[in-house]
């Protein structure tokens, strides 16, 4: 099978990776069928042959002297390290031995995958030599000048999230407390990395394994060699093995295959199958509509597109949307309360060190680790779903870029012990990795944005905001709702309706400014330019006129049908009582009238929250005949001036 992938003009190649399982194999030596269980047992014993050669290789060169000369790029000769990890360890004459008799290409995997974890710890060393270099008296609190020193001291630090650096000072912080001192470098501060069992397969060649597509395109047949023995002593305990793998609808025709990495998941054989397809190309500049995307809490996500004029003024392209994921968080916050319960009664156990306890301790763990699987898939799937929407929210308003605004300098801190919660478990990364994996597909660009000011500036005219609890609450301090106070400008609306608006607006103005991460590959914006911000505002749509009332067709015929909720036939007199004949109309028996006129401050949008505990509000009393608890499009005009009058009179 060919490896070349034909590209026409406007794609470029992309990989990908998608998740199958291996059900069965065929023992190509003796004819053997094997079953789930046996094959899992044979690879079992390969992934542990290749892990303990990878810890031996890592426990090895766990230091900052090894670690600079793999990451220089160049040997003892001065000539240029091999792109490849194994290559490069050979060339370092980093090897292993083991007492099991296996071939070359086992020993391949063990230093590709040991290479890798040696070169990421290149960037976390450096993070952990500047922040030890620049330690400052007040850990917690850096003064201004401190943030400078730390920021000059690492490698980039420059655009480094503080999130970043705060989170490896507290690592550091809590090592001095634990031992008196602070640590020399990462490789005290951190142990020797844990190998996950696994077969990178990758690292080989057709002497190991191969991979080829069936005629049909739904299938391809794996081949590799696997032990017939957990300690193999000479190459007749090695087989060829035959396993038909059935591939994902995800995987398109035209995909070329490459081998794939191995794994070993609750008693199954799963495979992580890379493929390479063409995609549209994405550009960095030239965008006319974008979609904004903000992260909020209860309203996950909230988006909306925007449009670039020819004069280069931009104007927002209908109300928006919003994503609520309330019941998924709700029920991740019960998941995290009973894993919390489980980990004291684990704790408690390991306190009273009881052997008779041994029992309850193990059942703790095991339910532990279920209720850990079941938050993981929950929040796979919440990524999923959030990713998709955004992106089908793009592909419905005709953008080719995604404004996304980057929150990786985000803590939760200083908004209650719930709040603080909630906030740290929801899963912006993942989200972002999944909305960049689904855009591509499609050639949408997917650019982050600097978050300042996107909730605080009104996104018409700049202008700080006034955040209020309501609407119907105009003088209550809070944040869900944005006021503005610009008399002539007077927008108004929820606060992530105008968020994104600012983003969408701050993307499209700062376009020429997007640069590619050369770590990540992401498109990114690093840095807000007063001038460019000037011109980031969300001009009002033109409103069409209707001053042409002229007919261009004939009269809609009228029914003289009663309409639906008339009744055809006299109704008796209304009883004085809640209950007996049934009254006029459609007034219910059982509950007497709703006040006509209510003590509110009433608007399109939504009610205020209830503030007592029973309190259930009903339509007529809160809403004038709106229905209970609605939520309809942000109003397109100014906030009222407060009437002394407005709890006088009817509401016909």
């Amino acid at each position: 099978m060919s490896r070349k992938l034909p590209l026409a003009e406007g794609e470029r190649a992309r990989t990908a990776c998608a998740r199958a399982l291996i059900r069965c194999g065929v023992d190509e030596e003796t004819g053997e069928v094997l079953t789930t269980s046996a094959l899992t047992e044979r690879v079992g014993w390969c992934a542990d042959l290749v892990a303990d050669m990878t810890t031996s290789l890592l426990a090895e060169h766990w230091n900052t002297t090894d670690i600079n000369v793999l990451a220089s790029g160049e040997d003892a000769g001065g000539r240029k390290l091999p792109s490849n990890a194994w290559m490069a360890l050979r060339r370092l004459g980093w090897t292993v031995t083991l007492d099991a008799k296996v071939n070359d290409r086992i020993v391949r995997m063990a230093q590709e995958i040991a290479g890798r974890a040696l070169r990421s710890a290149k960037w976390r060393a450096d993070l952990a030599a500047g922040v030890l270099a620049a330690w400052p008296a007040d850990p917690a609190k850096r003064t201004p000048q401190e943030w400078d020193q730390v920021r000059a001291a690492i490698p980039g630090g420059e655009y480094l999230p503080s999130s970043i650096i705060r989170s490896r000072s507290r690592q550091i912080t809590s090592f001095e407390r634990k031992n008196g001192h602070l640590p020399a470098d990462l490789f005290e501060l951190e142990p020797t990395p844990r190998v996950s069992r696994m077969l990178l397969l990758a690292a080989c060649d057709g002497q190991q394994a191969t991979i080829e597509r069936a005629d049909d395109g739904q299938r391809v047949l794996l081949r590799l060699q696997l032990p017939t023995r957990p300690d193999p002593q000479t190459y007749r305990d090695w087989t060829w093995v035959s396993c038909p793998i059935t591939l994902p609808p995800t995987v398109p025709a035209s995909a070329v295959i490459h081998l794939p990495t191995l794994r070993i998941v609750g008693g199954k054989v799963r495979v992580d199958l890379a493929y390479t397809h063409p995609v549209p190309k994405t550009s960095r500049t030239g965008h006319t509509v974008a979609l904004g995307v903000d992260w909020g809490l209860n309203t996950l996500l909230s988006a909306g597109a925007a449009r670039l004029h020819g004069d280069c003024t931009i104007t927002a392209l209908g109300a928006g949307a919003q994503f609520r994921a309330a019941g998924v968080l709700a029920k991740q916050c019960r998941l995290r309360r009973i894993s919390e319960c489980l980990h004291t009664k684990t704790d408690q156990y390991a306190r009273l060190a009881d052997v008779t306890l041994d029992n309850q301790a193990a059942t703790a763990a095991e339910e532990i680790r279920r209720i850990s699987e079941r938050r993981s898939n929950l929040n796979n799937a919440l990524a999923w779903g959030a990713a998709r929407w955004a992106v089908d929210q793009a592909v419905a308003a005709g953008a080719t870029v995604i404004y996304l605004e980057d929150l990786r300098s985000m803590e939760a801190g200083g908004m209650g012990r719930t709040h603080n919660t909630r906030l740290s478990q929801t899963v912006r990364g993942q989200i972002a990795d999944r909305m960049r994996h689904l855009a591509a597909e499609l050639g949408i660009a997917v650019v982050t944005v600097p978050p300042r000011n996107t909730s605080k500036h009104c996104p018409c005219c700049l202008t700080p905001l006034r955040h209020r609890k309501a609407p119907d609450r105009p003088t209550v301090p809070g944040w869900k709702w944005a006021i503005c106070p610009n008399q002539q400008c007077g927008w108004q609306g929820d606060r992530d309706q105008g968020a994104w608006r600012r983003i969408a607006a701050r993307g499209l103005a700062h376009q020429t400014k997007t640069v590619v991460d050369r770590v990540s590959g992401t498109m990114l914006i690093r840095a807000v330019v007063d001038t460019m911000e000037a011109k980031a505002v969300i001009t009002a749509s033109p409103k069409t006129s209707r001053t042409d009332r002229s007919k261009t067709g004939p009269t809609r015929p009228r029914t003289n049908r009663l309409t639906p909720r008339r009744r055809e036939v006299p109704s008796p007199v209304r009883p004085t009582g809640p209950a007996g004949q049934r009254p006029e109309g459609h007034a219910p028996t059982d509950r007497t009238r709703l006040p006509r006129a209510a003590h509110r401050h009433q608007d399109v949008t939504t009610i205020s929250t209830p503030t007592t505990r029973r309190h259930r509000p009903r339509g007529a009393a809160l809403g004038a005949g709106f229905h209970l608890h609605a939520h309809a499009s942000p109003p397109r005009w100014a906030e009222p001036a407060p009437s002394p009058t407005v709890r006088i009179g009817s509401l016909s």
